[in-house]
């Protein structure tokens, strides 16, 4: 007989045992017992047929077996099923929707399980199948087993990443200490080399601390424990760490100011190794925070200015790319104060003419002009540089225009009635007259400041300037041409009645003037008696008043009224009364028509 032939008995005979099948006096392997129970035996599904034979051999042993083993088989399966869903879910892979007994993924589960690295295949595999959150949960498992044999743990069964010893073990790694809670919790969980082994990093960790103390000068502090946050502090300063404000506060707080001093000291040494890099200036030998250097680099760092002392000391050392460095940052400095629209003072203006920088100059200039010009009202004229900016500098300074500069503007039509030009002008003008009036005292200053207070729309002061007891003035001219001026203004005020008064008074003071006469049709006109407004002009041109300025004064009236219907009603009577002579009234009856459609 062959060796597979006994081999086949011998597995025969097994099988007869395990199934209770003895007494079945056949024993050839080439029986339909033995086929049975090997189909049984592999987890095959018998047929009725097979059932049936079985039964009309008696074999009813046999036959509770099989039942018993298809129901275990059965069960088996079950759980299996069950424990994939369990560690599916433990693990987040539930969206991997597939069957346990056909993918790779039970067999890691059961690894992460268990507590064994997964391998580079295994997260491949992982990443392939979009399971992420898996593959992390993995490597933080791959991570704890590396920490339970470094810490000497193994003999802790759990390895999933929410165990109390994973924290500890990272905290541990991280060179943190433990609180007694969690060295208890070692101890009770019978981890004592791993318990040891914190306490050999506390033992460490206190030496290092005591050390720190010495070297820092905190040694005063009476907290000598490792959770003190002074050990914390020193271990920063001795990593090269700016403390943080908080820090600070802390340390003065325990009166620990020697400390302080160290951290400062070796801040600003560090800071000056940088500077002295950034500026290329490192062959200066000194690295102490109290050298002259220290501070140009902080001030050129800050974009200052540095003064003349500041680059004599750079001359004497030879650090005259220094120099460079530090007057080119403060130019671009400048730049962008420009660009942000900010103005540059004198001195800044005097270091760039010092420095040839004029390119800076002119471009200040530009966007101060623009500004100015969009100030008084300018932007939508071409106008040059200059002598348009210096004047307009001139009038923000508060500084008179010379006459050639007057000339300018009149050229320009800039000093018309109401222009933002025109009324900054004169109220510089009156302001120096009625400053030069209080200073010498002469008086023919008081109608002139009247005058220019007016034009700069104010006649509230020219009110309040002129209000004086004419008594106390001898010269009649003088005392009609204040009350002219002081006429104007309340007529500028609409006050046509105090306006009068004052008008009859200059008559009075100086009869031969034209100036009462024209004030007078002024008054007039603003009542819409255009015909006592001709009468007063001609009052006027027999005293000596132009024909051709009396009809400036008339075109003067209508264009300043502001009343749309008025300004029809006085143009239109003007043109009734010289059609030719009065002509230009046509554009107000045209403008006036315009506006009524």
């Amino acid at each position: 007989m062959g060796k597979e032939s006994q081999n086949r008995l011998k597995h025969f005979a097994a099988l007869k045992s395990k199934y209770q099948a003895t007494q079945y006096q056949d024993s050839s392997p080439m029986s339909l017992l033995y086929l049975i129970l090997r189909k049984v035996d592999l987890g095959i599904k018998l047929s009725n047929l097979e059932f049936n034979w079985l039964k009309e051999y008696e074999l009813v042993e046999t036959l509770k077996a099989i039942k018993q083993e298809q129901q275990h088989r059965f069960q088996e399966f079950g759980n299996l099923e069950f424990d994939f869903s369990k560690l599916q879910s433990k693990y987040k892979a539930t969206k991997h929707d597939v069957s346990w007994q056909s993918s790779h993924l039970y067999f890691i589960l059961l690894k992460l399980e268990s507590g064994n690295l997964v391998t580079d295949s295994d997260v491949k595999w992982l990443r392939a199948n979009g399971l992420d959150e898996t593959n992390q949960i993995a490597q933080e498992i791959n991570r704890f087993t590396q920490l339970k044999s470094k810490y000497k743990a193994t003999q802790y069964q759990d390895s999933y990443p929410e165990s109390k010893l994973y924290q500890i073990l990272k905290k541990l790694e991280l060179a943190e200490r433990l609180n007694n809670s969690e060295y208890n919790w070692l101890l009770n969980n019978q981890l004592l080399e791993t318990a040891e082994i914190f306490k050999h990093h506390e033992s460490v960790e206190e030496a290092k601390f005591a050390e720190l103390r010495d070297k820092y000068q905190a040694n005063p502090h009476s907290d000598l424990s490792l959770s003190s946050p002074l050990y914390l502090i020193l271990q920063n300063l001795d990593i090269e760490n700016n403390l943080s404000d908080s820090e600070i506060n802390w340390l003065e707080q325990q009166g620990l100011s020697e400390t302080i001093a160290i951290a400062q000291e070796l801040e600003q040494t560090r800071d000056f190794a940088a500077l002295k890099a950034k500026y290329k200036a490192t062959e200066y030998q000194d690295s102490s925070s109290k050298s002259h250097l220290y501070k140009i680099l902080k001030r050129i760092e800050l974009s200052n200015q540095l003064g003349e002392q500041d680059i004599n000391f750079l001359k004497k050392r030879k650090l005259t790319e220094v120099i460079e460095t530090a007057n080119e940052k403060y130019a671009s400095t400048l730049k962008s104060k420009i660009d942000f629209g900010e103005l540059l003072n004198e001195s800044e203006i005097d270091w760039l003419k010092n420095n040839r920088r004029a390119d800076i100059i002119v471009l200040a200039q530009q966007k101060h002009f623009a500004i100015l010009k969009r100030k008084y009202g300018l932007i939508y004229l071409s106008l040059a540089l200059e002598p348009f900016y210096t004047i307009m500098v001139k009038l923000e300074k508060k500084e008179r225009l010379d006459p050639k500069l007057v000339l300018q503007l009149m050229e320009e039509e800039l000093l018309s009635p109401g222009g933002k030009i025109a009324l900054a002008y004169s109220r510089l003008e009156a302001e120096f007259y009625e400053q030069e009036f209080h200073r010498t005292g002469h008086k023919w200053d008081i109608p002139t400041a009247s005058s220019y207070w007016r034009k700069a729309d104010e006649p509230e002061q020219a009110l309040k300037l002129t209000d004086l007891d004419l008594s106390q003035i001898r010269e009649s001219n003088l005392k009609s041409a204040i009350s002219v001026t002081r006429g104007a203004a309340f007529r500028d005020m609409d006050n046509l009645a105090d306006a009068e008064i004052c008008a009859k008074n200059a008559m009075e003071y100086q009869p031969a003037s034209y100036q009462p006469c024209t004030l007078m049709a002024a008054i007039a006109h603003d009542r819409g008696d255009y015909a006592k407004r001709d009468y007063w002009y001609e009052q006027a041109i027999k005293r000596g008043a132009k024909p051709e300025d009396i009809d400036d004064e008339r075109k003067r009236l209508v264009r300043s009224t502001k009343d749309e219907n008025k300004r029809h009603e006085a143009a239109e009577y003007l043109l009734k009364k010289d059609s030719q002579r009065y002509s230009w009234a046509k554009s107000y009856l045209k403008k006036s028509s315009d506006n009524g459609k």
